[in-house]
């Protein structure tokens, strides 16, 4: 994977707005709904592959790695592998994973306060 070089001012760099922001790729990066639900089945535990795809239901292998392996280039997971036969590998939020995670569980309990709203609006909209 090709690391982008991400030019101009802190602010511009950080700008969501910004189509050549870094900001921007970040964030596109992580508002994904499989990222979000890795997030928040990592929670404050550590996980193993297999372990995260039962919590992640309907997440496939590809998607699975691809997600993990985005998280981790950003920082938010850390993967640790054990010297063993066969080898042993766990997953486990960072600093900055769990900090994301705050924001995840913010967007599950509107989800929740809101869901029965949504779904008669849906209705409403459907009939």
């Amino acid at each position: 994977m090709v690391t982008k070089q991400f030019t101009g001012t802190p602010e511009e760099r950080a700008d969501l707005r910004r189509a050549d922001s870094l900001a921007r790729e970040i964030f596109s990066d992580v508002a994904n709904k499989w990222a979000l639900l890795i997030i928040e089945a990592l929670g404050e535990r550590t996980l193993r592959f297999s372990g995260l795809r039962d919590e992640v239901e309907g997440i496939s292998h590809k998607m699975l790695t691809q997600n993990l392996r985005m998280l981790e280039r950003n920082g938010l997971v850390e993967r640790t592998v054990y010297p063993t036969v066969p080898p042993k590998v766990e997953y486990a939020l960072t600093e900055a994973g769990r900090g994301l995670r705050a924001t995840v569980d913010a967007m599950c309990d509107w989800t929740h306060r809101y869901l029965d709203r949504i779904e008669a609006s849906r209705r409403g909209f459907d009939a």
